[in-house]
């Protein structure tokens, strides 16, 4: 018995089904990654169009931010957590470019966007990259990248040491415990662009500060972000 390609796909949805990588329920015919419903009630927080500056607050006094955006408010045993546990430690690596078309689509249609010369992902170390085989904010900054027409550049912000995973440290010491952790491989190029950071959630912001410090490095910068979720 020959079975072609497609006959095979629909041979394995049979035996084992598309599940939405949200809320775990079957997805129906036309449904990608998240069920229609998850896609309607998943916190969507459209930063970009408002006044809240939760980002720049959070990091007030640290580092400055001109732009920000976040595609979804995070809080802990929600569907958002579902999806970027999926997206970190179970593979689901495709996550990572559904979510950064989904926040890239609407930042294309943001004016002040425009301005951003290019996309940097915040990077693993080659430690956990090793580990885990991807970066798991590597196909949103990409997808981010192309929505916006700008070259998305990963070879720039490096981590210089393996950090412990931040779910396990407490508040105050998973601030602190990334701020020297983050070097740059020069300084020239980027000279007087405006650099989109790219990540998967801000919490404390340490991360995302022990990143701008690294990238401060380079003359005249500006810093703006853009992640899968901030905290709540």
């Amino acid at each position: 018995i020959i079975i072609n390609q497609n006959e095979m796909k629909s041979l394995l949805k049979l035996f084992f089904p598309d599940q939405c990588s949200a809320c775990d329920e079957l997805l129906s015919e036309g449904e990608a990654f998240v069920c229609t419903s998850c896609r309607h009630t998943l916190p969507v927080t459209h930063l970009h169009t408002t006044t809240l500056n939760p980002i720049q607050k959070l990091l007030y006094g640290r580092t400055t931010i001109h732009l920000e955006a976040a595609l979804f408010y995070f809080d802990k045993k929600t569907r958002v957590q579902q999806l970027i546990h999926n997206l970190k430690y179970r593979r689901q690596e495709q996550l990572s470019p559904f979510m950064g078309n989904w926040l890239g689509s609407q930042l294309a249609e943001a004016p002040a966007f425009s301005a951003i010369d290019c996309v940097i992902p915040v990077p693993l170390h080659k430690s956990r990259l090793r580990e885990r085989g991807y970066n798991q904010v590597a196909g949103f900054g990409k997808a981010i990248a192309h929505c916006l027409n700008k070259p998305y550049l990963d070879a720039i912000l490096y981590r210089t040491k393996a950090t412990r995973t931040q779910v396990f440290l407490n508040r105050v010491f998973r601030g602190t415990e990334v701020l020297d952790s983050f070097a740059v491989t020069e300084t020239t190029s980027l000279q007087g662009k405006h650099i989109l950071l790219v990540d998967d959630l801000i919490t404390t912001g340490g991360t995302i500060e022990g990143c701008a410090l690294a990238l401060q490095q380079i003359p005249d910068i500006k810093l703006s972000v853009a992640v899968m979720a901030i905290a709540q």
